[in-house]
């Protein structure tokens, strides 16, 4: 992935912030929506594209854009760099790759407390029942 391919592909949509804040909210269009094509982008391979399609589809849209909002400061340009920000890091997060798990044996003392613990409770709810007249 390249970033700074990747901040010349992005669009901008501003709005008008929800929640309180008096006249400032009803003027002032701080939120701000970071677009990114990520069918179309230049700044990914064609693997991590396919990764992104797959990791990320609820996110992405049929037209392939995928749209992160920041609205929490009341600043626009604040909310900018932001969202940019969470961009960045929701597609490093989903284009990293995880190492195999490596299987590993049980321990004998573990399966050892395991069985001891079965027998003791087994003898628990046996001592619970009446003895039996013969």
């Amino acid at each position: 992935m390249h970033v700074d391919t990747l901040l010349k592909e992005l669009t901008f949509r501003t709005a008008r912030s929800s929640g309180p804040g008096g006249q400032h909210v009803n003027k002032v269009a701080t939120k701000v929506e970071v677009l990114f094509n990520v069918l179309e982008s230049h700044a990914l391979t064609a693997n991590e594209k396919e990764l992104l399609k797959e990791r990320l589809h609820r996110r992405i849209s049929e037209k392939g854009l995928l749209i992160v909002k920041d609205e929490s400061t009341r600043s626009q340009h604040r909310n900018k760099t932001l969202a940019i920000d969470k961009l960045i890091q929701l597609l490093r997060r989903h284009l990293k790759t995880q190492a195999p798990r490596k299987q590993t044996k049980v321990p004998k003392s573990v399966i050892e407390k395991r069985l001891k613990a079965k027998r003791q409770k087994a003898l628990k709810k046996q001592n619970r029942k009446p003895p039996k007249w013969e």
